[in-house]
């Protein structure tokens, strides 16, 4: 195999072992890990990156990532240090392991897909598809076909200019984009979208932290991080509530080591105590190497599932009863301040101890914590963004922050850590299917047409759309939308009703097997390729997690000659779609991203210069007023508290909560292996982690397997995940957990977050059955049933203040 893409296959014996699909019954259950990282972290990157790249690419890759003239990691947002603070191997095992996934010398080529049916393929678990390589030709399935087919870019372009011109409506079109899309795509991508005529912009947010933007936009006025990566170095207290670091951004673990050296304390909330949360061996360091590493939570709470609001309410209620509050900061910046001390004063400590399953002592032990702390960062994850009361959750944080006035100081503010590489900078660059009058104000100024004004679909809306008839065109500007979507069934069903899908995308995935009438595979160079353009080498840039907009330029050859980058196929596309419309010069931007990075730095609120200012090693930070001057862009011009009633999910007797969750072998929907080393699972992925008093509970013993079911309140259907082995694991009573997107089946459609309509992923109640006991029950079993017992969530209220 060479870098120009020629070939299928060179990578050896060690990685045609493991091509297989796996077996469940290989599955090997371990001791979880008492530590994250250390040499074994080493020894697997580099093992997998030798594996699939060779020495060479290894080298030329991982050198370069996470790099000021370098290329950006795929695989999590976390920020990375000032250049000249970044260590040789800026890069995580799960970073390596991403960059491997791209930068792999297998090829899916046109002879692959010939060989291989799409009912074949479809046959074959996510892992194997991964393994098969980069796609190296544009592909189509045509209406009936049973095979994907090569087809010339011209004529992929000139069918999906003419399928999109053949709706009765835009908003019969869907444009959903995948986190990991650059800016410089993501502001073309809503262009051709608005042009076009609608706002049908879904993206993977709404799945994931759609919950943060919308809480943090009502309470402080952006829906963004108010911390940079200074002011984590710099906390008195780290509060790490509902996320995963050693696995989701393992390279916060080394902030988080050194937030420690410079005496800070760690509270941790979370149901499980994850190897990350515990100690971190760096790797890079005598001590993480031969030594016991760093000590990283001085507390843990292993609270309930949905327990995190009972619980926030209960630290502002001792807080407020101590008076550890920054009256001034109240004072001079906030309102509602008076309701919610009210609210928080009257919490019913029964209420809280039942809903989080701890102690008044171990919450009053944490909430000393606060009280003793001059400078808190609060950092959450999905743990907090995906049950039904997420967005209240959300609010609750802030009002902590706010009531000690911890935002807009060193070492404070709040920290919502995003997962996928560019989300963030999506959103900022318009990808929104609910875009402020300001932004659209801005694009009409500038284009000089008036872009559509009303809100379009979210992800759960478009598969709603696409279910009901209302939406017949599908595209994807990366990501697994099937697979990462909530109620897998009617995702699917969805899909395969649309009359035309479209997937850019570097490898396959099951969105290209559940698909359209007819459906087209687009592939698109990688982040770790090389990008040249008629103007010469272009890069892109991204924004992490603390609004930091940087850089990316990569290094290898691209994997075919026929690949093209993410902004020349949408560009290509919007000409076969709009042609000349509105003078829109779509061949300019293509040929130049400095065009795109010129309109970007006219239209985006704090992008002036852009152009000039990412070209500085390092980039640039957008402005963001609660932090820079602690004003607030709310209705009041001052940040709001927040009151919001208790929730508590009521659990049936003989049912469980779910949360989903990744293995430490994946990213989102990509399955790098079959090793979560850290929770001691080896060779497997259906596996339900569960409390040993549940398990004996429900009538079970370790190691039965088990169907997973359940049903959402009102809805006929019932839902269900076959063949699960049960692991006792240390987790709440009546708090268990398994691996995505193998449970997205799981999650209703219609169980969402109140606002932010984003799935309700980490709270699912489910019901056990020994495996096979109960068929005919699921969709796949062609038999619509119903579950014994309804569920719901019941309000608490305070009474008082209510009235």
């Amino acid at each position: 195999m060479d870098d120009r893409g020629h070939g299928v296959d060179d990578e050896g014996p060690a990685m045609r072992r493991h091509d297989r699909d796996y077996d469940e019954r290989d599955l090997e259950v371990d001791d979880a890990e008492d530590h994250a990282a250390g040499p074994t972290a080493v020894a697997v990157s580099l093992k997998r990156s030798l594996e699939r790249m060779g020495p060479i690419r290894t080298a030329q890759t991982l050198l370069r990532l996470n790099q000021a003239e370098g290329f950006d990691c795929m695989s999590c947002a976390w920020p990375d240090p000032d250049p000249g603070h970044r260590s040789v191997a800026e890069f995580c095992e799960n970073g390596a392991k991403a960059v491997a996934e791209e930068a792999t010398r297998r090829r899916a080529t046109p002879e692959f897909f010939a060989a291989h049916s799409i009912a074949d393929l479809d046959s074959h678990s996510e892992h194997w598809l991964g393994r098969q390589g980069r796609i190296t030709h544009p592909m189509i399935k045509r209406p009936g076909a049973t095979h994907y087919e090569p087809i010339d870019w011209d004529e992929a372009f000139a069918l999906i200019g003419a399928e999109l011109e053949a709706l009765d409506s835009p908003d019969e079109a869907i444009f959903y984009t995948s986190g990991r899309a650059s800016n410089e795509v993501a502001f073309a991508y809503q262009l051709f979208a608005r042009a076009f005529g609608t706002n049908n912009l879904p993206d993977c947010s709404n799945m994931c932290h759609e919950s943060t933007s919308i809480a943090l936009q009502e309470s402080i006025g952006i829906g963004k991080a108010s911390v940079t990566l200074d002011d984590v170095y710099h906390a008195e207290l780290i509060v790490l509530q509902g996320q995963n670091p050693g696995t989701n951004h393992p390279r916060m673990l080394t902030a988080l080591e050194k937030a420690k050296r410079n005496g800070a304390t760690i509270l941790s909330i979370n149901p499980l105590r994850e190897a990350g949360l515990v100690n971190f061996r760096n790797p890079q360091t005598p001590r993480g190497v031969v030594g016991r590493g760093t000590d990283l939570s001085d507390l843990h709470l292993p609270i309930a599932l949905n327990g995190d609001l009972a619980l926030l309410q209960a630290f502002g209620s001792l807080l407020v009863e101590w008076d550890a509050l920054d009256h001034e900061f109240i004072e001079r910046h906030t309102h509602g301040f008076e309701q919610w001390r009210h609210h928080v004063a009257g919490v019913d400590w029964d209420v809280v101890t039942t809903a989080t399953g701890l102690s008044r002592e171990q919450i009053t032990e944490a909430a000393t914590l606060l009280r003793d702390s001059r400078a808190t960062v609060f950092c959450w994850a999905m743990g907090l963004t995906q049950h039904r009361n997420a967005v209240a959750t959300i609010k609750e944080v802030t009002n902590l922050a706010l009531a000690q006035g911890n935002i807009g100081k060193r070492g404070a503010g709040l920290f919502p850590v995003r997962g996928h590489s560019n989300v963030q900078g999506d959103r900022t660059m318009g990808i929104w299917e609910r875009p402020p009058a300001h932004f659209l104000d801005a694009l009409q100024r500038e284009f000089g047409f008036d872009p559509p004004r009303e809100n379009g679909f979210d992800t759960v809306d478009s598969i709603r759309a696409l279910r009901d008839g209302r939406a017949r065109f599908f595209m994807g500007l990366g990501g697994n939308f099937v697979q990462a979507a909530p109620d897998t069934h009617v995702t699917a069903a969805a899909m395969r009703r649309a009359r035309m899908t479209v997937q850019v995308s570097t490898k396959i995935n099951r969105s290209h097997l559940v698909c359209g009438e007819t459906a087209l595979i687009l592939p698109a160079k990688g982040r770790t390729e090389q990008d040249v353009q008629a103007s010469g080498p272009q890069f892109v840039t991204v924004e992490d997690s603390t609004c930091s907009v940087h850089a990316s330029r990569g290094p290898l050859p691209p994997a075919s000659a026929h690949l093209k980058s993410e902004v020349e196929i949408v560009s290509r596309i919007a000409e076969a779609t709009l042609g000349d419309r509105y003078g829109l010069d779509w061949k300019a931007m293509r040929d130049d991203y400095g065009v795109v990075r010129g309109l970007i730095s006219r239209v985006v609120p704090g992008c002036e210069s852009y152009d000039v200012n990412v070209r500085r090693p390092g980039g640039f930070v957008l402005p963001h007023p609660p932090r820079d001057s602690r004003s607030f862009h709310t209705a009041s011009g001052r940040a709001e508290f927040a009151v919001s009633p208790i929730d508590v999910l009521q659990v049936p007797a003989g049912h469980v909560i779910l949360q989903t969750l990744r293995s430490h072998d994946q990213f989102n929907t990509t399955v790098y292996g079959l090793s979560d080393r850290y929770r001691g699972i080896e060779g497997g992925r259906r596996v339900i982690f569960l409390h040993r008093d549940d398990i004996a509970a429900l009538g079970f013993d370790d190691g039965d397997l088990v169907d997973l079911f359940t049903r959402w309140d009102g809805d006929e259907r019932v839902r269900c995940a076959r063949s699960f082995r049960i692991v006792e694991y240390d987790t709440p009573r009546g708090s268990a957990a398994a691996y995505y997107p193998e449970t997205n089946e799981l999650v209703p459609l219609d169980s969402t977050a109140r606002q932010s309509n984003c799935p309700t992923s980490k709270s699912v109640v489910v019901s056990l059955a020994r495996a096979g006991e109960r068929s005919g029950e699921c969709p796949e079993d062609s038999h619509q049933g119903r579950l014994g017992s309804d569920w719901s969530h019941k309000t608490c209220p305070d009474p008082e203040y209510l009235s």
